[in-house]
């Protein structure tokens, strides 16, 4: 296990390298100005103004310049670069908006998981009845529904018309100022006892979490369904009604931990696809993360933080399928890595 995990870890760090030249390659590659995209309309007609300001940002040096002195910066100096468009370090940026990213990740993966778990079960036990045909089309419409449309119909339909939750932003900020805790502001609401705080900040979350989390749950559910239906016609589980146990100690003991391993699976890539979707969501609702900062970081031709972003994203996904892989040894005592 620990030299597959040595081995990972190699090849996560070629992966990061590649995705950086990629990312770099596309984003300046590109047939824009960002002197353009930045600067006003007076100061591009002045040539001085122009030629300081690529000169500023480096723009006037060849690509593969530019690129070695990146990657010097990220590996001696630790440095993802300034952000053209904010002047600010692009690391501070993305530790600035990603709580905010990874809190609702977390909270739309809970929904997606404990739902898609849950109706996938069902939807197996009650095969070809009713409630079957019900939970298998929540979980098609969950699959085929754009996020962005989606979002905007629940924003319309519980913000708008019935008004019952807030939208936009993660808080009331007339009401709190949940300042100077870790960035994550549901365990700031736990720990400094603000209840108030946590139902304002669970209010704000609910409805993006749950946007985001439909499309896997609808994955979960057709998964779990489908392998929970293949292991409960096995030999062992007809051995074990034989044997007269009951049917929900069958399901939940002997059949559901063998369907597990795959759900496992679409549960990791869903979390890494959430990413995908957070551009839209985030800027529907108004939602102060990666997903925003990459959006105004792409219409701005901020390159730096263009590849800070996709850095990270692919950071993500790197550890995130890292994390599956182990956990496959230890839900399946057959699956072990030599």
């Amino acid at each position: 296990m620990l030299r597959y995990i040595a081995r990972r870890l190699a090849l996560m760090v070629v992966l990061l390298f590649g995705v950086s030249v990629l990312v770099f390659l596309i984003s300046h590659c590109v047939p824009s100005n960002p002197a353009a995209a930045n600067l006003s309309q007076t100061a591009l007609n002045d040539p001085e103004i122009v030629a300081a300001y690529e000169a500023k940002w480096g723009l006037d040096k060849p690509i593969w310049e530019q690129y070695i002195i990146y990657m010097k910066n990220i590996l001696i100096n630790h440095d993802l670069g300034t952000s053209i468009r904010t002047g600010r370090p692009v690391l501070d940026e993305l530790a600035q908006y990603f709580p905010a990213t990874l809190e609702l990740s977390v909270f739309a993966m809970l929904i997606a998981i404990v739902l898609g778990i849950t109706f996938g079960v069902l939807s197996a036990i009650f095969q070809n009845k009713p409630l079957d045909y019900i939970l298998r089309t929540v979980s098609v419409s969950g699959v085929s529904l754009p996020s962005f449309w989606f979002a905007l119909l629940v924003m319309n339909l519980f913000c708008n018309v019935l008004g019952i939750f807030p939208s936009g932003n993660r808080f009331n900020p007339r009401l709190f100022d949940p300042t100077g805790g870790t960035g994550f502001y549901v365990i700031d609401a736990i720990s400094w006892g603000n209840w108030a705080l946590l139902g304002d900040v669970l209010a704000h979350l609910f409805l993006p979490a749950l946007v985001l989390g439909f499309f896997t749950m609808g994955l979960i559910t057709r998964q779990t369904r489908s392998n929970l239906l293949e292991a409960m016609s096995s030999d062992y589980i007809r051995t074990a009604r034989a044997k007269g146990m009951k049917e929900s100690r069958v399901v939940v003991r002997h059949a559901l931990g063998n369907a597990l391993v795959p759900v496992i699976t679409v549960s990791g890539m869903g979390f890494c696809n959430l990413l995908g979707g957070m551009v839209f969501v985030e800027n529907i609702f108004s939602w102060p993360g990666i997903g925003q900062y990459a959006y105004l970081a792409a219409t701005n031709l901020d390159f730096p933080a263009i590849c800070g972003v996709s850095l990270l994203i692919a950071l993500i996904y790197v550890v995130v399928n890292l994390f599956i892989d182990i956990l496959y040894g230890i839900i399946d005592p057959r699956i072990r890595y030599q």
